[in-house]
């Protein structure tokens, strides 16, 4: 009995709707990854060896720089916060600010770094304007120590949440800065702040190395 013969044909793969996914994907990510905005005040913190990530609720955030200037933050998870701790200021220094000039501290990034005296300019100013705006940085002098007054309003404002203070200083930062920003600490009772460091070496298996291997935003 003769064999039967069966037509070849040619393998080929339709990869039309492969490609419309990978398409789809990749929109996706496009739209909804936040990139990680630069930083106001450049910082280089030391280095270290930290088996704990930086915590990022409730964060209020002191910064000091290599030229000795000090500035206040409060993350922008914590809107709420940020215009108790505004309104506080207004009203205790009398700076008859605007609605306007409020909503620029509540804003996303925000950092304060000048005296009191130049706050209402300064909220005035546009995104582009801030960049390029040389701040000097919050009165830090044993008889006006302007840190205190924000201090006070951060703890207040936090008032039955637990406010978690960091300190992010540059490599270089010079000592009577750091004992300004202590000062300021004691004076409202506070007496526990973290170090916002770089971390090397991190050891396997802790939080900061999970951390790391997701990708998460490190502060």
């Amino acid at each position: 009995m003769p064999k039967v013969k069966v037509p070849r044909k040619s393998t080929s793969v339709d990869m039309t709707a492969m490609c419309d996914v990978a398409f789809l994907l990749l929109s996706f990510f496009i739209l909804t990854t936040k990139f990680k905005s630069d930083d106001t005040v450049a910082v280089v913190t030391p280095k270290s060896v930290s088996t704990k990530a930086a915590a990022d609720k409730n964060v209020v955030m002191v910064t000091m720089d290599k030229d000795g200037k000090a500035y206040f933050s409060v993350g922008d998870n914590n809107v709420a916060e940020k215009q108790d701790i505004i309104d506080m200021i207004d009203q205790g220094k009398n700076l008859g600010l605007t609605a306007q000039e409020k909503a620029a501290f509540a804003r996303s990034g925000s950092i304060v770094g000048v005296p009191f005296s130049m706050l209402k300019s300064y909220l005035d100013l546009n995104a582009d304007q801030v960049k390029n705006f040389k701040a000097p940085g919050i009165p830090l002098d044993t008889a006006d120590n302007q840190l205190t007054v924000w201090m006070n309003a951060a703890t207040r404002s936090f008032t039955g949440n637990t406010m978690t203070l960091l300190v992010k200083g540059d490599n270089n930062a010079k000592y009577p800065t750091f004992k300004g920003v202590i000062d300021a600490f004691k004076r409202n009772e506070i007496f526990k702040f973290s170090m916002v460091t770089d971390p090397e070496g991190v050891p396997e298996g802790t939080a900061l190395a999970a951390k790391r291997a997701t990708g998460a935003k490190e502060d």
